[in-house]
């Protein structure tokens, strides 16, 4: 799947001859979502807006947490991500996997 997106309509309609002229594809018509995302679109202020509430809630069923209380849990300005904290086995990986992401840094 392909997303081509632009300000200028005719530059869209110029590269989708050009990408059907030199790949097997078909439109498939005005996008409502892509990777995961919800996509919207105010066509009178010309703004698009991309959604992740749809994943959010899936993540939530995979670790059954649907009903929990919604609370804000700021990272702490100290607190950086890296690839040390990335996990190193598979062992360390499967358990990532398992872990909702603040539970596994300790924001908790």
């Amino acid at each position: 799947m392909m997303l081509v997106a632009s300000s200028n309509m005719q530059e869209i309609n110029v590269h989708e001859r050009k990408l059907v002229n030199s790949l097997a594809m078909k439109y498939l018509g005005v996008a409502k979502q892509i990777l995961g995302m919800r996509i919207s679109r105010d066509w009178k202020n010309r703004k698009l807006t991309l959604s992740k509430s749809g994943y959010i809630e899936n993540v939530l069923k995979i670790f059954n947490m649907q009903n929990e209380k919604l609370v804000s849990i700021p990272l702490a300005s100290h607190f950086k991500l890296s690839k040390d904290v990335c996990p190193k086995t598979q062992e360390e990986m499967a358990y990532m996997s398992k872990v909702p992401y603040a539970s596994v840094f300790g924001m908790l």
